[in-house]
């Protein structure tokens, strides 16, 4: 998929991001529904809120392209406490 970098955007009141796609149809990622459907931990959903807010297009790129899991894994590592 080829994405207009420039054209990536969270929306506050829908809770999500948003992608231009360069045939000019548009992707709405719900941060909320990907959360639920990770079921991810405390820790991971900051790290997931982080890049949300200060990388959209990273976010975008990391949940219609990336292992999710995986990187959650290695990002947050394994702290005991929430497994």
């Amino acid at each position: 998929m080829k994405y207009d970098e420039r054209i990536c955007k969270v929306n506050m009141d829908t809770g999500c991001v948003e992608l231009l796609l360069r045939d000019g149809r548009m992707i709405y990622i719900d941060c909320t529904g990907v959360e639920d459907a990770l079921d991810v931990t405390m820790a991971q959903r900051s790290e997931l809120d982080y890049l949300v807010y200060n990388d959209p297009l990273g976010y975008a790129n990391l949940i219609l392209n990336g292992d999710t899991k995986e990187y959650l894994k290695t990002v947050t590592g394994s702290h005991g406490l929430e497994d």
